[in-house]
């Protein structure tokens, strides 16, 4: 299948199609955004569900007794692959239904819960989350219960609860983050009653043992179809799909990924989850809380990677003290150890807003992603720095020699990925971005993009000109300038009040951006990232905050030890917030962009002189590096033995 080619303008048009447009209930992301601290959206975090909770505890030792007892690590990573017993271990216990409502055979855990043991899992293996998370935090389950008919509830939710491992299939080799592009297509039938689907998916992580999947593919526009990128539930055994490859990567050795194949695949009608052209509509809603599995597996390693820092920092004797004495080290354990905690913080903020279901959280678990991944990454990396030569040698070879197997080196390429996974920082960026400024765009959006003539855009003026009177003037003070304002939360109020000077800055600092750079900001992505990353060190905060407030009261004895933790992961967050405010007053972007165009014409290539390459005469993309169809293999086969019939003398 060729690759659809679209424009810039229309890519942006199709995306914005199929993002949710309004925001029916409450965002504490998004107010923090516009400059409004409105606290009381997160604090008290909701309560539990008690029957839920307590199943989730049985559950959680469960898994826990599991993981320890049954699966070994070690043999995952030098085999690249999960053992099937551990995959029916999975199965017997309901792993692979957590999320599922228990009407349709479910464990119907929390989102909490489901949380962290993603947490667990993904800490005792990388491969492990993502084959339980791919499953069910962006698989089958999660479209059918948003957008599923009740018959397709009940036919399919029961078989991915209990042993039906699915997939996602949506990235193509030349369709990355920009799903205009989607080539796969799914022709309706003449007779009516389905589709026949024709593609190659790539990337699709459970696709190589999946059983059930969904699909998304370009439904051509025709008489009685819409048409449009559609999402499709297909048996995987279904003739005409083949897996072309399983493919391998330098962490999250055991994932099942592949590439696959669809040839002329029949899928009924009734396999079509929503309408035909709700597909990226689907695959977005999904992940508004399907991603929650990333930041969850993050925090686990960052509280995992605490452990391994205090006991290397404190066992670990040079120059007649343990290592963690000496300052340098010191600061890198401090900072594994105050993330650990924020992060923890934030994936269980969210995870709760999630189960309560009283606020939109569309930012708030993209923040919780970005900001997952990235201080994940981060973590990871110091604390294989702390280590030393035992952070990078592998835990096979640390047993072989005779000490403790400790995987550090594994941890960090295996964390590398959620960098990338489910929308990489830099889409994260700019779909972050998109939510924050919604209320500008309603507001002025025509005025700054329009192409109206200059009676329609005073028009415009004027309706935007009431609404910033009003709202400009009230970020120019508030409770962040009493210094006795959230005294409540006593150390930690200090840290509030940052949130609330700071998040009228960043509104301010959003609205100077928009009049400086007009319809140009989209296309200015190192001030739209740090704009981003200014809002996601304050909605840490934030959430940190009322993590530790639950926290204190949950566990008074530990009250002081809380303090400390939260106190200094929100000085390390406020001084990240600063440092990308001085960056959006002073740096190299321009000098940056003109040089690297430059690279692109090839005026710097005398840089790569000196060194070999391989296949340097091919092309990084093309059908060079394509598997054939097997509808291409068979046509030449039979063109390899016509052609030795014709060389043959008695031709």
């Amino acid at each position: 299948m060729s690759t659809t080619q679209p424009t810039s303008a229309e890519s942006r048009k199709f995306a914005e199609e199929a993002r949710e447009t309004e925001w029916k209930l409450p965002s504490f992301g998004k107010e923090l955004y516009l400059g409004n601290f409105d606290f009381d959206l997160i604090h008290p975090l909701p309560a539990d569900d008690a029957e839920k909770a307590a199943k989730g505890e049985v559950f959680l030792a469960k898994l826990k007794t599991f993981l320890e007892t049954k699966v070994d690590a070690l043999e995952i990573e030098r085999d690249a692959k999960i053992p099937e017993d551990v995959i029916d271990g999975f199965k017997d216990m309901g792993a692979f239904g957590m999320k599922v409502p228990t009407k349709y055979g479910g464990l119907g855990l929390s989102q909490v819960d489901y949380n962290r043991a993603l947490a667990m899992v993904g800490t005792w293996h990388g491969s492990l989350g993502a084959l339980l998370s791919a499953h069910q935090s962006i698989g089958v389950a999660e479209p059918l219960m948003l957008f599923g008919s009740e018959e397709q509830k009940q036919k399919w939710l029961p078989k991915v609860a209990k042993d039906h491992i699915s997939a996602f299939l949506l990235t193509e080799p030349d369709v990355g983050s920009d799903p205009a592009r989607v080539a796969a297509a799914a022709v309706p039938t003449e007779d009516g009653t389905g589709y026949r689907i024709t593609g190659r998916k790539l990337w699709a992580t459970n696709g190589a043992i999946a059983d059930i999947v969904v699909i998304m593919a370009r439904v051509p526009k025709s008489d009685g179809h819409r048409g449009g990128v559609s999402a499709f539930v297909l048996e995987y055994d279904s003739e005409g799909v083949t897996v072309e490859h399983r493919n391998a990567f330098m962490g999250l050795r055991g994932i099942e990924n592949s590439v696959t194949l669809l040839e002329d695949v029949f899928v009924p009608k009734e396999n079509l989850i929503g309408k035909e052209g709700q597909g990226l509509k689907i695959a977005l809603s999904t992940l508004n809380t399907g991603r929650l599995a990333l930041p969850a597996i993050c925090a686990g390693t960052a509280k995992w990677a605490a452990r391994i820092s205090r006991e290397f920092a404190s066992e670990r004797v040079q120059w007649g003290k343990p290592v963690g004495e000496h300052d340098p080290v010191a600061q890198k354990v401090a900072f594994i150890n105050a993330t650990a905690f924020g992060l923890e913080a934030l994936v269980d903020v969210t995870g709760r807003l999630a189960d309560a279901k009283r606020s939109d959280i569309r930012i708030e678990a993209a923040v919780a992603k970005l900001v997952g991944s990235e201080l994940g990454w981060q973590v990871t990396d110091e604390l294989v720095q702390i280590r030393g030569g035992r952070g990078y040698e592998t835990a096979e070879s640390l047993l072989a020699r005779g000490e403790r197997p400790v995987p550090v080196e594994r941890a960090l390429r295996d964390m590398r990925i959620n960098r990338i996974f489910e929308g990489s920082t830099e889409i994260m960026h700019l779909q972050i971005a998109r939510e924050a400024v919604d209320q500008h765009l309603q507001i002025a959006g025509e005025l700054i993009e329009g192409d109206g003539g200059l009676s329609e855009k005073a028009k415009l003026a004027v309706g935007a000109g009431k609404f910033y009177a009003k709202w400009f003037p009230n970020l120019t003070h508030g409770e962040g300038q009493n210094p006795r304002s959230f005294d409540e939360f006593g150390a930690l109020a200090t840290h509030l009040r940052f949130v609330e000077r700071n998040s009228r800055k960043l509104a301010r600092t959003t609205f100077y951006a928009m009049g400086r750079y007009g319809a140009k900001l989209e296309s200015k992505g190192a001030v739209l990232g740090r704009i981003v990353d200014i809002g996601a060190e304050l909605f840490s905060i934030s959430a940190t905050v009322a993590y530790a407030e639950a926290q204190k009261k949950q566990h008074p004895e530990r009250a002081r030890e809380i303090d400390e933790l939260a106190g200094l992961f929100c000085l390390q967050a406020r001084r990240r917030a600063k440092d990308l405010f001085a960056q959006l007053r002073a740096n190299e972007d321009d000098a940056n962009y003109a040089l690297a165009q430059k690279v692109l014409t090839g005026r710097y290539s005398f840089v790569e002189e000196g060194i070999p390459y391989n296949d340097t005469d091919k092309p990084l993309f093309g059908a060079e590096y394509r598997q054939p169809t097997a509808a291409a293999k068979k046509n030449a086969q039979q063109d390899a033995v016509q052609a030795d019939a014709a060389k043959s003398p008695t031709a």
